[in-house]
Parts: C-alpha cells; sequence; structure tokens
C-alpha cells in the first residue's frame, strides 16, 4: 500500500470517528475510556506478583510431596507473604530458592515454621498437635518433626536448584 493510500485511510477514518462523536455530549468516562482502552494492551490483566505466586504454588503442590496438606499450606502462605517474590518476579523459583535457603539455616525459624504446620495439621484434622519443643525428641506419632520438615525442605530446595532459574 501507497503512502497516499495509508494517509487517505487514516484520514477516511478520523472523519468517520468525529461523525460518530458528533452527536454525543462529552464525557470525561468516555474520554478515559477511548485513551485507557489500549493501556493493558499486550499485557495480562492479571499483576506479575499474583502470576508468580500461582507459579511457585503449583511448583511447590508438583514437588512437595506432603499428605496432611498441612506442610504446603503453610508454605503457601509463607512464599506469598515473602517480599523476596516481588524482587523476582520475572524468576520466581529464585525467590522460593532464597525462602527455603533461610527456612533450612535459620534454626529458630525453622522451628517457628514447624509449629505453624503442627497448627495447621490440628485445624485441618480437628485435632490436638503435637508440638515438638527444641532439643526435645518429636513424640512418635507426630507427623511433621523438626528434622522431617527439614529434609522435605532439602528435597525441594534441591528440586528447585536442578531447575532452569532464568
Amino acid at each position: 500500500m501507497t503512502s497516499n493510500k495509508k494517509d487517505q485511510d487514516k484520514e477516511r477514518d478520523l472523519a468517520i470517528q468525529r461523525e460518530i462523536l458528533a452527536g454525543r455530549k462529552f464525557s470525561l468516562a468516555e474520554a478515559i475510556g477511548r485513551e485507557g482502552g489500549g493501556f493493558l494492551k499486550g499485557e495480562s490483566p492479571v499483576p506479575r506478583l499474583a502470576q508468580a505466586i500461582a507459579k511457585l504454588q503449583m511448583f511447590i503442590n508438583q514437588n512437595l510431596s506432603d499428605s496432611s496438606g498441612a506442610l504446603q499450606a503453610v508454605l503457601y502462605v509463607w512464599v506469598k507473604t515473602d517480599s523476596r517474590v516481588s524482587r523476582h518476579l520475572n524468576s520466581p523459583l529464585i525467590a522460593l530458592q532464597e525462602i527455603l535457603d533461610t527456612l533450612i539455616d535459620n534454626q529458630n525459624l525453622l522451628h517457628e515454621f514447624v509449629r505453624e504446620v503442627d497448627q495447621k495439621w490440628g485445624q485441618i484434622y480437628d485435632e490436638r498437635p503435637y508440638f515438638q519443643q527444641p532439643g526435645q525428641n518429636p513424640h512418635p506419632e507426630d507427623e511433621y518433626t523438626h528434622e522431617s520438615v527439614r529434609l522435605q525442605l532439602i528435597q525441594l530446595l534441591d528440586i528447585v536448584k536442578s531447575q532452569d532459574l532464568s
């Protein structure tokens, strides 16, 4: 198409638009609507943070075996509320790796995390959970001990590290 033809088509489109708008009263809402129509063009209407969190939740669900679901549920909450996820929107697995490293390396934080998992287990099953105290042996029926949760987090971290984090 020649440049002259393009100019004629553009001029015709503008004339049609002026004719359509000629009988309308001006409204701010309509003006904003016309200008903002292309605002999300090419972008997802789902915020990038929500996309990153959803990706991490799906990854956790697929790679962390947890028959009771309490460990996954608590890890979801930690991921959802951790600011590192928002710093790694393009590669959320890096944020998950940092979160897991922190949990595994910080014994006090790990104990708090396990306490929350035990509490969640109690809510799910409507039973009194077994809270392991630091330095004490776990109850024989405790599904979530400090060591068992730590090992599961290490396994998940190994899977994260085996992924392409870019």
